[in-house]
């Protein structure tokens, strides 16, 4: 007993270390820390971590920060990083954080794992993705139907990446068991990855396609970045980057979930009538590691994926849920309540 206590008491005390640890790398993202933008704040903190700061499909949670939405609305907001969507999903579910910006597609996950977790504000109505194919691989890697016997990049086993990978090998004819997936993260050790044959290929998001694409070690296999895109790959729209809390959470804490949703929503209309330079020049100067041009055209590039409003398209669920089922038997064997998997009570009140 005395060993488990103290193993448990190391862990607690590895976790508090790490959320410390990336609460400071979010005060350097906002430029002053989590109050950067001025206004009065409840005091309570609000801690949400974030599958990646830099990556374009979540710009809109550093934006809603630099734009100075989370302080108008009165609610001190601490955003932490975790490239892979998987390891934010468990700091949520361990209570590290009060909410995620990752992939809709953890909530169905968790519900058949006992948990429930919603989307409070759908950010996205497509994945955003890329996959890339490396320049020494393209030969014999022409589409997923190629994908037997080859080594694909993903941001982590379990991550939203690992799951449309999977995806789109079973719908072109391919075992999973087939395919070796490996976890490379994003952003420069997923350029090393490809540049070094650690991986034939691999899903990746902007600003990494795009400077990939400029230094010509790779190519689009299939783009995951507009409404056509997805329907074309997944069978229709695929609902991804939102901001998920656990359900418990948000019954418990409705004023300050008004108050994240007000602000998010705010943030997509802004998007929505103001150009990729405009909100290239809102984000942190270091995000644009290939250069602004490039940057400004990663952000172009990504904006159809982006919803207006933060709410759940109609089809939405049901197609993530054919695609997760499509591969994962612990999906296909629950009695998953898509109704319980989002909310839209806070952003129709926030439009």
């Amino acid at each position: 007993m005395r060993s488990t206590s103290s193993a448990r008491l190391r862990f607690a005390a590895a976790a508090v270390a790490l959320v410390t640890v990336l609460a400071g790398c979010a005060d350097e993202v906002s430029g002053n820390g989590a109050n950067a933008g001025g206004g009065k704040t409840s005091g309570k903190t609000v801690r949400i971590m974030v599958g990646g700061l830099d990556k374009v499909i979540y710009l809109p949670a550093v934006l809603t920060q630099r734009l100075g939405f989370f302080q108008e609305q009165g609610v001190d907001v601490q955003l932490l990083t975790e490239p892979a969507g998987v390891q934010a999903t468990t700091a949520l579910v361990a209570g590290e954080v009060q909410g995620v910006v990752g992939f809709y597609d953890h909530t169905l996950d968790l519900q058949a794992k006992g948990k429930r977790v919603e989307s409070v504000v759908q950010l996205a109505r497509t994945p955003g993705e890329v996959e890339i194919v490396s320049k020494k691989a393209e030969g014999d890697l022409r589409s997923p139907a190629d994908f037997k016997g080859k080594k694909l990049g993903v941001t982590g086993l379990g991550s939203s990446t690992d799951f449309l990978t999977k995806y789109l090998a079973v719908r072109n004819g391919v075992k999973v068991s087939d395919v070796t997936p490996v976890a490379v993260g994003a952003g420069q050790t997923f350029v090393s990855a490809l540049q070094q044959g650690s991986v034939d290929g691999g899903m990746t998001t902007d600003p990494t396609v795009t400077q990939v694409l400029a230094q010509g070690t790779g190519k689009v296999l299939v783009d995951l970045r507009t409404p056509e895109g997805s329907r074309a790959a997944l069978g229709g729209l695929y609902p991804a980057s939102s901001l998920y809390m656990n359900t418990s959470w948000v019954d418990g804490h409705k004023e300050t979930t008004q108050k994240l949703a007000n602000a998010f929503v705010k943030t997509l209309a802004w998007m929505a009538s103001h150009s990729p330079e405009e909100i290239a020049a809102k984000m942190p100067a270091d995000y644009a590691k290939g250069g602004k041009d490039l940057y400004v055209q990663a952000v172009k590039n990504t904006l159809p994926m982006f919803t207006r409003d933060g709410v759940m398209p109609d089809d939405g669920p049901k197609t993530v849920h054919d695609v997760l089922k499509a591969f994962n038997p612990t999906i296909r064997g629950a009695d998953i309540d898509l109704e319980k998997t989002y909310t839209t009570e806070f952003v129709r009140k926030a439009g």
